[in-house]
């Protein structure tokens, strides 16, 4: 059953109960990467194994996983080339209550060095398991950084 979270601020992404922070560089350009991920919304699934389908709409977006998790979101930074974070307004993930994902783009020698942030909150059950979650949370974020690599190169 899907529910309202909190709506939360930016700042939320560094002050979240729970951050999951990963990294990866890539060799496309920042503006190229940005596009990726703010502009090509429709395209996420060709790249992130884990996103079934992505939409944009009117101020956010709309997001299937596999598996049936749901988000509707709101898109709270669009700072090309640097900055795209969203909110996560209506989710049927059980206990989650605030949750912020943002990625920041740096020049990386003639790439880019993409850092994604996962700030959440929720039950103590929900932030356990995201705790024990980073591990697979993190292969997925480099298994996707890598594709959509490799689809910016191809």
């Amino acid at each position: 059953m899907a529910h309202r979270l909190r709506p939360v601020g930016v700042d939320f992404v560094e002050t979240a109960p729970v951050r999951l922070v990963f990294t990866r560089d890539v060799g496309a350009t920042p503006d190229a990467v940005f596009r990726a991920l703010a502009e090509d919304v429709a395209g996420w699934p060709e790249w992130f194994s884990a996103v079934a389908s992505a939409r944009a709409t009117d101020g956010g977006r709309e997001v299937r996983l596999r598996g049936g998790t749901r988000f509707q979101e709101s898109v709270l930074v669009t700072k090309a080339p640097e900055v795209y974070a969203y909110r996560v307004d209506v989710t049927n993930t059980p206990g989650a209550r605030a949750w912020i994902e943002e990625w920041r783009l740096t020049p990386a020698g003639t790439g880019t060095r993409v850092q994604m942030t996962f700030a959440l909150d929720g039950t103590a059950a929900f932030r356990l398991v995201c705790r024990l979650a980073r591990p697979g949370v993190g292969r997925s974020f480099q298994q996707a950084a890598a594709a959509l690599d490799r689809r910016l190169a191809g």
